[in-house]
């Protein structure tokens, strides 16, 4: 089953990292994977979020006043009691430096559609357009059809990132008609480490995969995070590399490891494992990573 609709925690307008071309990328809230080094941790959690930026704070103590269950406190570094919170908002509303912010909102179709449809001479000059992603977006097929559906019929280019733990029938009937570009992340060959580090196991991802190379080759774009000590070893790469070749695949790219995400976990109180780098890999590792994929 999947859910009605998204609630989305990012709209980033003027993307290139995201698909082709100049980009508009839509990040909706909700994820069935718990990836351990995930760079969106505000994605995970479906529901909405109250994220705590002590370098906005002006030490005012509204939202101390405006907490209905006593929640705020000045003298906790972290501001929030996270399990006294019950995500109300009101410390949000009454803060006049945003030192809290809610992380999550709902878009009707049409109001996320109009603002989509801003940058469409960007999108028509670039060979760009918009993706989906998260989270992961295909928790919200239906959502997404009425989304990506009506730009496809205007002919702007649709994309989607996935982790590709999804039911295919169902995302093959109401989703993948309206997407020109599927940018799937693998992450893990072995399924016992998979499951480890993701809290899933790999299989129905490499059945996906499966069935999307041999039904839509020419719209599957393949990407791997290079997560030092979990994603970035020899032994996976290698083992990835030729799965993939034996599967047909034909483009893939390696996605270098960026730490920069822990103080998004900081913010909403979420616990880095403590096996996660918080260094990025070498020239010398990227290179012998980059080797691996040569045939790419």
């Amino acid at each position: 089953m999947t859910a009605a609709v998204p609630l989305i925690f990012d709209i980033r307008r003027y993307a290139l990292d995201d698909g082709p071309g100049i980009r508009t990328t839509v990040f909706m809230k909700g994820c069935n994977l718990r990836c351990l080094w995930c760079h969106n941790p505000e994605s995970l959690d479906p529901d909405p979020e109250i994220g705590f930026y002590p370098r906005d704070c002006i030490n005012c103590g509204d939202c101390v006043e405006a907490c209905p269950v006593s929640a705020c406190q000045l003298e906790n570094p972290a501001r929030i009691d996270r399990e006294k919170c019950t995500r109300c908002g009101n410390c949000v509303e009454a803060c006049p430096g945003k030192a809290l912010r809610l992380i999550g909102r709902f878009y009707a179709v049409d109001e996320l559609l109009e603002i989509l449809l801003q940058d469409r001479m960007f999108y028509k000059v670039s060979g760009g357009g918009v993706t989906l992603s998260g989270g992961e977006p295909t928790l919200f097929l239906d959502y997404g059809a009425e989304i990506l559906g009506p730009l496809k019929e205007l002919g702007i280019h649709t994309a989607l990132q996935t982790n590709g733990c999804f039911l295919w029938e169902e995302f093959r009937q109401k989703l993948l008609p309206q997407v020109d570009l599927v940018m799937m992340d693998l992450k893990v060959a072995d399924g016992k480490k998979h499951r480890e580090y993701t809290g899933q196991d790999n299989s129905q991802i490499f059945a996906n995969l499966h069935s999307l190379l041999e039904e839509n080759p020419q719209r599957v774009f393949l990407r791997i995070p290079l997560i030092p000590g979990f994603t970035a070893t020899l032994e996976n790469l290698q083992a990835l590399s030729q799965l993939l070749q034996e599967l047909g695949a034909k483009r893939c790219s390696l996605l270098p490891y960026n730490p920069t995400w822990f103080h998004k976990a900081e913010s909403i109180a979420k616990h880095v494992d403590a096996r996660i780098y918080s260094h990025f890999l070498t020239s010398e590792e990227l290179a012998a990573c980059r080797k691996i994929f040569a045939w790419a």
